[in-house]
């Protein structure tokens, strides 16, 4: 493997300042790349080399994928980091990018498409019997099916996204009339936020704990689970506050969800760091066994 001497962060903001700090202490050189609206941002100045990639709107800049592999072919880039949100679950830019002989730095293509996009998570959970919130298994393509399902789990619902995350293309149903457009919202935010306007339904869980098992995975099968963050106070489901450990966990539960984190990152084959999600029951949460 070829040693890397020079990084380009494919994100913006205290993102990339951390990743570019993590850089320098480890004595690599760093590339900013951004938009026109943060020319004079702290990352932008912080880094060896900047370049200018687009106007403001993301969809024109930071997931410009083709503008950023240029650059770093201009700039004899050794790897990109993408951070977290923007490209870094985008399985045809990680492709591209190791088509073009440079390292990305995140799990190969293959799993994002596995894993990265909801919905394929979805369906590699449910093959490895990981619980899961009943909802719709694929995109919704028919506005009578969604209904039909969203009355056969009953209400409320929740329409999500299948790529990316941050809260955007999450809508909350309460009920049947206001479906139909409340999908159309979700897509059309969806689509502006990731490129990718495709949501699907879940039984809204009112008012569970969200709680995220870490790991960490290499190249040769390894992975181990570093415990759990609570991430349950959310602002439009956007975390507010991330507190560890969490404080409905008792140790049985806590070590079933990390083996099981631990087991669905090996089916899949992930690499580097990365998080399984879980939706609790509080106060006495439960896990099948």
């Amino acid at each position: 493997m070829k040693q890397i001497k020079k990084i380009l962060i494919a994100n913006r903001g205290e993102i990339a300042l951390r990743i570019m700090r993590s850089c320098k202490e480890m004595g690599i050189s760093t590339v900013a790349v951004f938009s026109e609206a943060d020319r004079n941002a702290p990352f932008v100045r912080y880094a060896d080399e900047a370049v200018c990639i687009g106007p403001p709107a993301s969809t024109q800049s930071y997931l410009n994928g083709k503008r950023i592999i240029d650059v770093c072919k201009q700039l004899k880039v050794d790897a990109i980091h993408p951070g977290h949100g923007f490209l870094s679950e985008n399985a045809h830019f990680a492709r591209e990018v190791e088509k073009n002989g440079i390292i990305f730095i995140g799990p190969p293509a293959e799993v994002m498409e596995m894993m990265g996009d909801k919905l394929s998570a979805k369906a590699t959970a449910k093959k490895y019997n990981v619980p899961m919130v009943p909802g719709t298994e694929g995109a919704i393509n028919d506005i009578k099916e969604a209904k039909k399902v969203a009355k056969e789990i009953g209400f409320p619902v929740l329409i999500k996204a299948s790529a990316g995350g941050g809260g955007k293309g999450m809508r909350v149903v309460e009920n049947e009339n206001d479906l139909e457009e409340e999908v159309k919202r979700a897509s059309s935010e969806a689509k502006s936020a990731f490129g990718d306007g495709a949501v699907f339904i879940e039984k809204y869980v009112e008012k569970p704990r969200h709680v995220e098992i870490q790991i960490l995975a290499d190249k040769h099968g390894s992975v181990v689970y570093l415990f759990e963050r609570e991430c349950s106070v959310q602002r439009r489901h956007q975390k507010v506050v991330e507190e560890a450990p969490s404080t409905v966990l008792n140790s049985e539960i806590r070590k079933k969800m990390g083996e099981c984190a631990v087991s669905l990152s090996k089916a899949c084959g992930y690499v580097g760091a990365g998080t399984v999600e879980f939706l609790v029951e509080s106060p006495s949460p439960t896990l099948p066994k």
